[in-house]
């Protein structure tokens, strides 16, 4: 049941991730369309013309069909980065995690089982649920008096079996982050050649070069270029700053496995 569960969780996600994903593309069209190709911010009233002198939603307007895509990538980040740090955040739990660490080994070692279960109920999150886990897994061990080897296994296997059920969780979507980092400088760089080519496409006209082609083909390669880069640099920003967050969290659940697997030791040392 817990993996025909599992599976249909997944494949939720999964489609509302697609979902997202094709609605920031949509918006990004939107944006590109009717606010950046609005005509009052071009000569003449049209978005045909050139654009304004320092009106930058013209310029990127004119950045070609490529900049849609880019100013959907660039929602995507800044959409699954808040939805990451929502759930990560929840993830710790309700309270301070470093207070409620310290308290937790503190009250391990003084042998307050009971108050450190307690201070899991009320932290919660995926940190506190794997070591409320490990302190029950403490208590029956130690009711059944198994050495300190077979206890240290015991606790070991019960901590990861509960953090294997939490990590999917806190590394959904992260894939989608790495990818934006790729993805941002390959669609810039599209953008980039397309504009070249019609930069080039203008150089070669016979006669006189036509200089508006020219600069408006140039002006479309930096766009590109220009919003690729700073999509990729937001996504790789996003992506190690919640990477560092998850491996915080999995860190703390290693540290009171540690502790509780040490007390434990302890206290069979003391029944020699």
């Amino acid at each position: 049941m817990a993996n025909v569960k599992k599976q249909n969780d997944s494949k939720g996600g999964g489609m509302i991730s697609g979902i997202i994903i094709v609605a920031c593309i949509f918006v990004g069209w939107l944006i590109w369309q009717f606010i950046m190709g609005n005509g009052a911010n071009f000569e003449g009233g049209v978005n045909t013309g050139h654009p304004l002198p320092g009106n930058m939603l013209a310029m990127v307007y004119k950045g070609g069909p490529i900049v849609p895509v880019l100013l959907g990538l660039l929602l995507m980040v800044v959409v699954f980065s808040f939805e990451r740090y929502a759930v990560i955040s929840k993830a710790a739990g309700t309270g301070n995690l470093d207070k409620f660490m310290t308290s937790i080994q503190k009250d391990i070692k003084d042998g307050n089982i009971e108050g450190a279960i307690a201070s899991c109920d009320k932290q919660k999150g995926s940190v506190a649920n794997p070591i409320k886990s490990a302190l029950l897994k403490y208590q029956e061990v130690k009711n059944e008096g198994l050495d300190s080897e077979a206890a240290a296994e015991t606790i070991h296997k019960e901590i990861e079996e509960v953090t294997s059920l939490e990590m999917p969780m806190l590394e959904k979507h992260m894939t989608i982050l790495s990818t934006m980092v790729s993805l941002g400088t390959l669609a810039g760089l599209l953008g980039t050649v397309t504009g070249m080519i019609k930069a080039f496409s203008a150089l070669s006209a016979a006669g006189t070069p036509d200089q508006a082609a020219l600069a408006n083909g140039i002006s479309e390669a930096l766009i590109n270029t220009a919003t690729g880069i700073a999509t990729s640099a937001l996504a790789i920003i996003a992506y190690n700053f919640f990477t560092s967050k998850i491996d915080t969290l999995t860190y703390s659940i290693d540290e009171a496995g540690n502790t509780i697997v040490n007390t434990y030791r302890h206290y069979r040392s003391t029944k020699k």
